[in-house]
């Protein structure tokens, strides 16, 4: 078998602004997985926050994986290749898809059949509205027409905020789910909770920075609101850590390195009574649709990253009412639209 990669640049629509940095593109990484006529195909987009780049993928890449010959079982392969790449989780998670995709196809079957996910119970997803020029917010909010959740980056100071929750409300009243991305203190947040129970929004993502547990178990005490951990939640071992914080957890292959890794943390959250979420970096439709493959077994989707970018290479899952529709296809089910 051979493992091939390419580089890719992927154009955001609108500035794709959070609390800590603003983007117009993100660099990411297309992983090929070639042997007996099949090619297994993922994506790694990696993200800052976490200390990773295309750059750090493509030098890992460049000085060459040891790819065994024959496939006997995708978890042994997953792990043998996973072990070559240096800890870079988004590298692991396209190694990851590449390999579901590759083994998925050579057995007929689509990906979410092999994890026992029923593909007509896949969740709706949110549309994320990004912190920026706040003249492209009525145009963003005509964009997001056809999804009936929002998720609106906030953590730029209680007053901005409230006043950018304020001009979402005068243009719609559709539900809504607040992300500050690690940019609020208690201070803040307390009384934020409580201005936005009145403002339908369902759950409060990561207002803390994730070292900052001790204030999140505060917030929760007094916060109408359930509060989802996402830069707090890693990996499966992170989620007995949070059960005293956090209601729920937000998963994304990107962080966590794999679909297997994804499906132990879904299970390990469901055995902490705690509500499950799956995310996403800014990525292709591949990326997303490995993800959404695992979404029938999870509470919340927030898998919207393709429909944020303009020159989206592949096509995969697509999203009917806000409803997230798996393809009916052996492997991930992608297609590369110059196919």
């Amino acid at each position: 078998m051979q493992l091939k990669y390419s580089a890719y640049k992927l154009n955001c629509i609108h500035p794709f602004g959070i609390s800590r940095s603003t983007h117009n593109y993100y660099d990411v990484v297309y992983i090929y997985l070639e042997g007996d006529g099949f090619t297994g195909r993922g994506e790694a987009a990696p993200s800052a926050r976490y200390e990773e780049s295309a750059a750090l993928i493509l030098s890992c890449l460049k000085a060459g994986l040891k790819v065994p010959e024959v496939m006997a079982d995708p978890i042994s392969f997953t792990d043998v290749l996973i072990s070559q790449c240096r800890g870079i989780k988004a590298l692991e998670a396209a190694i990851s898809m590449a390999i579901m995709d590759w083994w998925c196809q050579s057995r007929e079957i689509p990906v979410y059949k092999y994890f026992g996910a029923d593909p007509a119970k896949t969740p709706l997803t949110s549309f994320t509205i990004s912190l920026g020029e706040r003249n492209l917010l009525s145009q963003k909010i005509e964009e997001a027409g056809p999804y009936s959740i929002l998720k609106i980056k906030l953590g730029l100071g209680i007053k901005k905020d409230k006043e950018l929750i304020t001009a979402v409300r005068a243009e719609t009243d559709k539900l809504i789910r607040v992300d500050a991305n690690e940019g609020w203190d208690l201070d803040s947040a307390v009384p934020m909770c409580s201005w936005l129970k009145d403002k339908n929004v369902e759950f409060v993502e990561q207002p803390f920075k994730a070292r900052n547990i001790a204030d999140t178990v505060k917030l929760r005490r007094v916060s109408p609101l359930r509060l989802i951990a996402d830069e707090n939640s890693l990996t499966a071992g992170d989620i007995e850590s949070l059960k005293q914080a956090f209601d729920g957890i937000n998963i994304k292959l990107m962080k966590c390195g794999s679909l297997f890794e994804a499906r132990e943390m879904i299970k390990t959250a469901r055995f902490f009574g705690l509500k499950i979420m799956l995310g996403c970096m800014v990525e292709s439709s591949l990326g997303i649709t490995a993800a959404a493959h695992l979404s029938p077994l999870v509470d919340y989707a927030d898998l919207d990253g393709n429909l944020l970018i303009n020159n989206d290479p592949y096509s995969g899952v697509k999203v009917i009412k806000g409803k997230l529709i798996l393809p009916d296809r052996n492997g991930l089910g992608v297609k590369e639209l110059s196919d």
